[in-house]
């Protein structure tokens, strides 16, 4: 592939010097900031806060899990009349498990995720001043802003927030007067998303318009480092995926307010039946999962890219399988539009159909595959560097594995049958998913820190938090397999009116001490980022020793990205360890005919002319070695 569009390095270095002397306020430096590296800032430190709010809220329902019977009178003075007595109400439980499901999928492993490392990485790694349109850059993050805010404010609300479960499920979420959830709460609920995939969609197109129309000279689709692809692929799923939801949630809207059936039928309530006749509950779930399942790749495909890089970076190799890592991020992108029926093999679906969806849910698992063999196979006999970015990212690899294998029994449609909305399912999505999702953006945190805020982060604390969080995470989700095995199902509020499933009190109390252990280790992460940011170690220019394009630019941030002209990229963004060079690294900015001792026949399939002064220079060593 032929890069698409060049920048015109004179105009652009005028533009930057203008640029440069411009006279910034606060105001816009820091807060309506137009600069991607501003607002990839912006995007992690509300993703962060929003997480550590998701954390606190599944601390709350753990303890409910784990001591059903039992008042704590401090959640009174804390929660109110959402705590009578000391103990949850049963109702604004399902809204804590709602808002931490829609917190953790949406505001931190979407937006925090790519919109902090889509927006820091895609102009510094292909080469560019800044994002395609700044201004919809930063209305991007602002409408992402709002979005949290309004979500968190269906807290402060008299019934209190949504409670139907992330997924908002109808007719929960369709009828107000279902329960205190389904009232002003959803309907924030509702307000907060439309806002949030407004801010998907500006961000997403940004993203796709800079990686196409502005990559540096030299710098072709095939030079792009795997991050870049990633958050590439990411944005184009959520361009196609998102306006579904919006769709869907327009129509929901419909029914809760204007009296339509779209997904309301043969509704009694409180004894009285109700007017609505026609829909169906069904239509939603198909509108909510054709989202729902490429969601899943949009949280998970930018970690793999940060991992990708990671790893090499840290192996001091070469990744291994460029090329079919690339074409299994497509692979992905393409498959996650057609497997979505798999959450909904127990709607009644035809079994043909229940069929067809099994099938292409078990092909989707061969790209993953090959994305997992590839990252081992890239650190096997490599040199590696234990960072704490490492670390994480091997920990997504972990994670990703054991969660990806109970995938396989959640995609086949018979056992699904059993298995459906019980605890396995909580199981896997939070191992292959959620936590695989997490430990990639920490990778990314530690090893582009210095990029961000031109420190380095604590390497101690680093390695402290990673082992508390990763034996936690295993302790936290792996008992919950066996949960789902014996039909313990997911959302109760207690388990003591069961008999058969009481005796898994014990394990629930095990997971909430797990729990908690984790959310303490998060404390070590909040304060070394803290501090690092204000007096951490400074960071030289390119601390990792890695190749690509974003360790040229100065670590002092200039609006610009680069003074003077923008660097010309020679080379792909993995040369590692190339026998015959002095350095175990050759960044992208290295002309070949720089390094003529350490190159090969391959690093010019697209040069015939660089390939012809190649073979012309290797058969005169050749000759000067037959002389000597």
């Amino acid at each position: 592939m032929s890069t698409l569009a060049v920048h015109d390095h004179g105009i652009e270095h005028h533009d930057h010097d203008h640029e440069h002397h411009h006279k910034e306020t606060f105001i816009t430096k820091y807060v309506f900031s137009q600069d991607h590296k501003m607002i990839a800032k912006q995007f992690l430190i509300t993703g962060i806060t929003m997480a550590v709010i998701a954390m606190l809220l599944s601390i709350l329902f753990r303890i409910q899990l784990a001591y059903p019977d039992k008042t704590f009178p401090l959640l009174e003075t804390l929660l109110g009349r959402f705590a009578p007595g000391g103990r949850l109400d049963p109702e604004f439980y399902l809204s804590l498990v709602t808002i931490h499901g829609t917190i953790m999928v949406f505001f931190v492993l979407t937006a925090g995720l790519s919109g902090t490392f889509s927006n820091l990485l895609i102009p510094l790694q292909v080469g560019s001043r800044d994002m395609a349109s700044p201004f919809v850059n930063m209305l991007s993050y602002w409408f992402f802003f709002m979005a949290s805010v309004i979500m968190i404010s269906s807290f402060f609300v008299q019934k209190g927030p949504a409670g139907a479960g992330w997924t908002i499920y109808p007719p929960l979420s369709a009828l107000p007067k279902a329960m205190k959830g389904s009232e002003l709460g959803m309907t924030l609920w509702l307000i907060s998303m439309v806002c949030f995939i407004g801010s998907s969609l500006m961000g997403g197109i940004n993203y796709v318009s800079t990686v196409l129309n502005m990559r540096t000279k030299g710098m072709d689709l095939w030079k792009m480092p795997l991050s870049v692809w990633a958050f590439f692929l990411t944005a184009i799923l959520g361009v196609l995926s998102f306006p579904v939801l919006v769709a869907g949630v327009v129509l929901l809207i419909f029914d809760r307010s204007f009296g339509t059936s779209f997904y309301l039928s043969d509704i009694v309530l409180n004894g009285k039946i109700m007017p609505f006749e026609g829909g169906s509950p069904i239509l939603f779930q198909h509108l909510f999962w054709f989202l729902g399942h490429p969601e899943v790749y949009i949280v998970i495909m930018p970690a793999m890219g940060i991992s990708s890089e990671v790893i090499a970076v840290n192996s001091r190799k070469p990744i291994f399988g460029y090329h079919a890592m690339v074409y299994s991020l497509i692979g992905i992108t393409t498959l996650s539009f057609i497997v979505w029926g798999h959450h909904m093999f127990v709607t009644g679906m035809n079994p043909f159909l229940g069929g067809v969806f099994m099938i292409t849910t078990l092909i989707i698992a061969v790209p993953s595959a090959v994305k997992t063999f590839n990252w081992i196979a890239t650190m096997w006999r490599g040199n590696i560097r234990f960072t704490p970015a490492m670390l994480f990212a091997i920990g997504l690899v972990s994670f990703f594995i054991s969660g990806g294998l109970t995938g396989i029994f959640l995609g086949n449609a018979a056992l699904d049958i059993n298995l459906h909305d019980t605890y396995f399912v909580v199981a896997h999505f939070h191992l292959v998913m959620g936590s695989a999702a997490i430990f990639g953006m920490l990778a990314g945190v530690y090893h582009w820190f210095p990029k961000l805020f031109g420190k380095l982060m604590d390497e101690k604390l680093g390695y402290l938090h990673f082992w508390i969080t990763f034996i936690c995470a295993y302790l936290v989700f792996f008992p919950m397999h066996f949960m789902g095995l014996d039909g313990v199902p997911r959302r109760y509020y207690a388990m003591t009116e069961f008999p058969s499933f009481n005796r898994w009190l014990s394990v629930n109390t095990f997971i909430t001490w797990a729990a908690i252990t984790a959310g303490i280790a998060q404390i070590a992460f909040l304060y070394n980022f803290i501090h690092s940011i204000f007096w951490g170690k400074k960071s030289p220019q390119n601390p990792w020793n890695s190749t690509t394009l974003e360790w040229t630019a100065p670590m002092k941030h200039i609006h610009g990205n680069w003074p003077g002209e923008i660097p010309t990229v020679y080379r792909w963004p993995y040369d590692y360890s190339k026998p015959g060079h002095d350095t175990d690294f050759i960044p992208q900015t290295t002309p070949f005919s720089e390094t003529m001792s350490s190159n090969l026949p391959h690093d010019f399939e697209d040069n015939p002319a660089g390939l012809a002064h190649y073979e012309e220079w290797a058969k005169t060593q050749r000759s000067n070695e037959e002389v000597k």
